[in-house]
């Protein structure tokens, strides 16, 4: 799905939930399939917590979704994190264009 970005805090905010490398890696996997947080963390090598708010900053920007589940047998609801589809162009007609909400 083609994203239209509009203003200027808005190309911001993506910018800044892409510019670190650990977001990145988080986000590729996300896109080769869905992933429940524990196992995902563990892949990473950093704590939940760490990645909660990882994925939290992702899924602000609309580039992640999750879900959380039941599973029988289980009483406890997991979570579980996916890439949602997205395509961002940015190019200078994009820029020129942009809203200038803070100025």
């Amino acid at each position: 799905m083609d994203r239209s970005v509009e203003s200027i805090d808005e190309l911001v905010m993506i910018a800044d939930a892409l510019s670190n490398p650990v977001r990145v890696r988080i986000l590729k996997m996300l896109c080769e399939g869905e992933w429940y947080v524990y196992e995902l963390a563990k892949k990473l090598g950093i704590s939940r917590q760490l990645l909660y708010l990882h994925l939290r900053k992702l899924e602000k920007t609309g580039l992640v979704e999750s879900e959380l589940r039941l599973e029988p047998g289980d009483p406890r609801a997991k979570k579980y994190y996916r890439a949602k589809p997205f395509r961002i162009l940015v190019d200078n007609d994009v820029i020129r264009n942009l809203k200038d909400e803070g100025g």
